[in-house]
C-alpha cells in the first residue's frame, strides 16, 4: 500500500513547480505582447500585472483570452505558441490541484 502523506507532499511539490513554470511563461507572454500587440498588452494591464495594485478584471481578461482560445487568430506565431503552452500548463495545474485535494481527503479519511 502507498503512503498517502508522501503522495500528498509529492503532488504539492509538483504543483508548486508547475505554478512557477506557469508564472514564468506568463511573464514571457507579457513581454512578447508588449512588442507585438501593445493594445492587448494594455488591455490586460501588462505593466502592473504582477504588482499588488493590479486590476483583477484585467487579469481575468487575459485568462479568458487564453481559455477561450481567442489567440488562434493572432498575427504573431510566438503569441499563439505561448498562449497554447499557458493553456496546457493551466489545465495541468488544475489536475494536480485536484489530485492534491483527493490525497488530502484520503489522509483525513
Amino acid at each position: 500500500m502507498f503512503n498517502a502523506i508522501a503522495l500528498f507532499w509529492a503532488v504539492c511539490l509538483i504543483c508548486i513547480i508547475n505554478m512557477v513554470r506557469y508564472f514564468s511563461s506568463l511573464r514571457a507572454l507579457l513581454s512578447i505582447l508588449r512588442e507585438s500587440d501593445p493594445m492587448l498588452y494594455q488591455s490586460v494591464d501588462g505593466n502592473g500585472f504582477f504588482t499588488t495594485n493590479s486590476q483583477f478584471s484585467k487579469q481575468f481578461r487575459l485568462v479568458r483570452y487564453i481559455n477561450s482560445q481567442s489567440y488562434i487568430n493572432h498575427h504573431d506565431p510566438d503569441v499563439i505558441l505561448l498562449c497554447e503552452r499557458l493553456r496546457k500548463q493551466f489545465i495541468l495545474t488544475e489536475v494536480l490541484f485536484g489530485a492534491g485535494v483527493l490525497c488530502l481527503i484520503i489522509i483525513v479519511v
